[in-house]
């Protein structure tokens, strides 16, 4: 039982949550204003709003009938009955809950308005599948990973320690939202036709596998692009340290291309979230180096 909670919580995706958290805390430490309590605050926070949005995509897919026998990956909890949907619809509510109880301390640190931001990360978790209009199903889940697991992420966790915002921190948030999205882009490609047959009509599904292997692309180059923009303001030398592992997004890209059956799509979502590791590691040790 504890199994299939761990494999609904979908443990290779918590790197989107983890990675720009620990960013915004490098460029915080580099600035002198890096703090303790509001950083792991930060962390609590993006890891539950996560395994909540997966938990949400569990339930929200298999009432949609998104989550059929013919998807390539892996089985989900409440499609496949080892969870009943209304033992997941507790869970949810309970770690989105467990969110705002962590996240209702950052108020001391960035003032009243982080309700407004908290409140808007959760109910876009939610909305991603669920609701009257969802996200996922049209077309809009690459913005909304772009936008909180990085751009939202990396800046706030910066400044409720700082108290202020930074063009190095927009400059990193642009680096961790375009890698943590194409952890998603591999994830759409591979259910493609399976989320078409449902309506959920994904980048993917829309266009075809071809247009997400070139997303796949285009978003590590901007990741790049992000990057030596960084050093040319003035961030360090130390903050072209992940160039050196760059190119591995080129064979990772060539695999995703290559991909046909789920085990290799699911091999690739492990190695592309291992690369969101590795490159914002290297980010963070650089721009620390640097300060």
């Amino acid at each position: 039982m504890l199994g299939d909670w761990i494999g609904a919580a979908r443990p290779k995706t918590l790197a989107a949550a983890v990675m720009p958290v620990v960013l915004g805390c490098a460029l915080a430490w580099q600035a002198w204003a890096f703090e303790l309590a509001p950083a792991l605050m930060c962390l609590a926070f993006a890891i539950l709003v996560q395994i909540g949005a997966n938990f949400a995509n569990d339930y929200f897919d298999f009432l949609k009938g998104a989550d059929t026998p013919d998807r390539l990956g892996p089985s989900r909890a409440v499609a496949s009955g080892r969870i009943s949907p209304s033992a997941m619809k507790r869970a949810t509510a309970g770690v989105f809950a467990a969110a705002v109880l962590c996240g209702s301390g950052l108020i001391y640190f960035g003032g009243w308005w982080m309700l407004l931001i908290g409140a808007l990360c959760i109910g876009s978790a939610i909305a991603y599948t669920g609701g009257p209009y969802p996200l996922g199903y049209h077309g809009l889940g690459e913005v909304f990973v772009f936008v909180f697991f990085g751009l939202v992420a990396v800046m706030f966790t910066f400044y409720v320690q700082a108290g202020y915002f930074s063009l190095e921190a927009f400059l990193t948030s642009v680096v961790a939202g375009a890698l943590t999205t194409n952890i998603l882009v591999v994830n759409n490609c591979r259910d493609a036709e399976t989320d078409a047959q449902a309506g959920k009509m994904t980048l993917a599904a829309r266009y075809g596998r071809g247009f997400a292997c070139c997303e796949y692309q285009v978003l590590s180059l901007v990741a790049l692009a992000a990057t030596v923009l960084l050093w040319r303001k003035g961030a360090g030398i130390g903050v072209l340290l992940p160039v050196t592992v760059w190119p591995l997004s080129l064979i990772l890209r060539r695999r995703l291309v290559k991909a046909v059956e789920g085990p290799e799509y699911n091999a690739l979502l492990g190695a592309t979230a291992f690369f969101l590791v590795l490159y914002g590691g290297l980010l963070a040790i650089g721009i620390v180096l640097g300060g």
